[in-house]
């Protein structure tokens, strides 16, 4: 089948960052599994919602099997729609925020994405054999497909074809008007409105529809309605040779056959139409000689255009686990790279297409004007076609023009040059002054996301008791050392700052066990500072490294709070950098002063103890 470009194809090998978490989460069943390659799913199971309160009650019970293993990416498939951090599921009363869930897990990217969504991107990873065909028709090279799937709901979508892969559509389209065909459909219709003013697909042709067609049919054919769930309809059919169970059957094939058909003639689905969900495949081969296909071709005047797209039902288990694991891959393939998003289109520039190049240069030359325009002026601004900027977002592995403005947004941090080439000559006052406020508080935002912890209790712990505290730092971080110094004397702590590298080696000698440096460097690499480092260490005394997790610094040290924002102190400023560590002071200096009160607190405990033992031993000795 061709659906349309193929994704390019990873090689075969675990991820360098560890596994990944991936969830397909309906409104009665939630699948997981950890990602350990490309197509390569793990540790595979199956829990049941109603058994938990909530998505991270969830979330947590199937990573307490898996302890061991450091998450950093994750990306979950809900039954729901996904419109910006906010979620509350349709079908299950769960509300959560996107980012709460990510922080709360300790995660780096969550992805929540509307299931057929996931479902519509793992097409082209299927196989022949995870497929089977329905009917007659032959898929169109390049075409629209269109996906449906009945389980607890009802999920829509489709996939349009473009150059350099394919957009899906985020459809809620199970929520359409029911249409009946026939008499026996319309009375079907009549039992739902007694309980629905609006009945849409999604009420009939799903599992509790399954339910609703049995109960309406068994009073239509004068029958006891016996309390029958979906799965029990479909195996007294086809197990059980159960007349009733048998009508319901073909009559809900029949129903999912039209909603097919309108589908496709809406979409142009000539790549296909593609039946996903939990409860065809139960029906396995006799599905195929249903009332489906024949339903899906009765069009009247466009039958012989419906008997041209094929129809194929997704019988490999778990279909979403890919789709959901291309999407959070070709996330994450858009964050490498460069340090933000401008440059990394600046570096790929070169590799679009002419009319695409001229999205990147509006994109590049009036970053804050892409933010605010919608598609349509981005469109006329670049003088290329609404197409042509979905594709340029693709081209940069985003799910189009939403979803890369919002990582655009976020990603418009880093260093600001002293020539200031991020800015126009007509960049006025109030933008220069956005730009350098945005730049800041979303770095900050990432930095906070980001905190080690536990490093920062080990820090606090160290200064709170030692005998000494000595600032070591140069160029820039001499300001964050001076700042320390003052914050901490306050404290009552010795504590002295040193910004000379020569006064760095006689200070380190002095030092004795109890005593604490802290190091302060962007880069970690300065050799005096190493030095002046290693001498202290060997004297006895802990540092705490204030620079980059990777650094040659962060390695020599007790500890390291680690700021890893990027910035190039030869040609740019350090001015994020510096506010971040600013900040570890005021974090560190803020758990000194509980520290100081917890302990005050506990001596006053103690004191009062200590005069009631004294009274109470008086009181005996008279």
């Amino acid at each position: 089948m061709t659906v349309a470009v193929e994704p390019e194809k990873s090689a075969r090998t675990a991820f360098a960052d560890g596994p990944r978490l991936l969830a397909d989460i309906g409104a009665t069943h939630a699948r997981f599994a950890l990602q350990t390659a490309p197509d390569v799913f793990r540790s595979v199971r199956v829990l049941n919602c109603g058994d938990f309160e909530g998505i991270v009650a969830l979330l947590r019970f199937y990573l307490a099997d898996h302890a061991d293993i450091s998450f950093h990416h994750a990306a979950l498939a809900v039954a729901n729609p996904v419109n910006g951090d906010q979620v509350r599921m349709t079908n299950r009363d769960w509300q959560f925020s996107t980012d709460a869930v990510r922080r709360e897990l300790g995660l780096q990217t969550l992805l929540i994405v509307n299931d057929f969504t996931a479902l519509a991107m793992a097409l082209p990873s299927l196989k022949p054999d995870d497929l089977m065909k329905v009917g007659a028709g032959t898929p169109a090279a390049n075409a629209v497909v269109g996906v449906m799937g009945p389980g607890t709901g009802l999920g829509v979508s489709g996939v349009i074809p473009t150059v350099d892969g394919f957009v899906t559509l985020g459809s809620e389209g199970g929520h359409v008007n029911f249409a009946p065909a026939d008499e026996r459909e319309f009375a079907i219709l009549q039992y739902a409105w007694k309980e629905w003013t609006h009945v849409s697909n999604e009420r009939l042709i799903s599992g509790p529809g399954m339910e609703i067609i049995y109960r309406a049919l068994a009073e239509r054919n004068g029958q006891p309605a016996l309390r029958r769930s979906a799965p029990a309809i479909i195996s007294g059919a086809l197990e059980d040779g159960d007349a009733l169970c048998r009508e319901v059957l073909e009559c809900f094939c029949g129903m999912l056959g039209g909603a097919a058909a309108n589908l496709a003639v809406t979409l142009g689905a000539f790549g296909g139409v593609f039946i996903g969900g939990g409860i065809v495949p139960r029906m396995g081969a006799w599905f195929a000689g249903s009332p489906f296909r024949a339903r899906f071709e009765a069009k009247g005047r466009f039958t012989d255009y419906l008997a041209q797209i094929p129809t194929y039902v997704i019988t490999t288990p778990n279909p979403a686990f890919f789709g959901v694991a291309t999407i959070l891959s070709e996330h994450l393939r858009g964050r490498s790279g460069a340090n933000t998003l401008m440059e990394r289109i600046g570096h790929l520039q070169h590799e679009l297409t002419p009319a695409e190049q001229r999205v990147a240069a509006l994109v590049l030359g009036q970053p804050r004007l892409v933010l605010n325009e919608p598609i349509a002026g981005i469109a006329r601004l670049a003088e290329v076609s609404q197409p042509t900027v979905i594709r340029f977002c693709r081209s940069l592995g985003f799910l189009g023009l939403a979803d890369f403005k919002l990582k655009f947004a976020s990603s418009l941090t880093g260093a600001i040059p002293v020539r200031h080439s991020q800015v126009r000559t007509s960049d006025s006052t109030h933008d220069l002054s956005a730009k350098v406020i945005d730049n800041t508080v979303s770095a900050i935002l990432k930095f906070r996301d980001q905190l080690d912890v536990r490093s920062l209790d080990r820090a606090i712990e160290l200064v709170s008791r030692a005998k000494r505290v000595e600032f070591y730092a140069m160029g820039n971080s001499r300001v964050v050392a001076l700042d320390g110094q003052h914050k901490f004397f306050r404290f009552r702590i010795p504590t002295s700052s040193y910004g000379d590298s020569h006064l760095f080696a006689l200070a380190a000698d002095l030092l004795k066990p109890g005593d604490v440096v802290i190091a302060i460097s962007n880069s970690g690499r300065l050799p005096e500072l190493l030095a002046a480092v290693d001498a202290a260490r060997a004297a006895g005394a802990d540092v705490i490294a204030i620079s980059s997790s990777g650094s040659p610094l962060a390695k020599k040290a007790t500890v390291c709070l680690a700021v890893d924002h990027a910035e190039d102190s030869t040609l740019f400023l350090s001015m994020i950098s510096r506010i971040l560590q600013l900040l570890l002071i005021d974090i560190m200096s803020v758990g000194i002063s509980i520290d100081a009160q917890v302990a005050q607190t506990i001596g006053e405990g103690a004191r009062a103890g200590d005069d009631q033992r004294r009274m109470l031993i008086s009181h005996l000795d008279s």
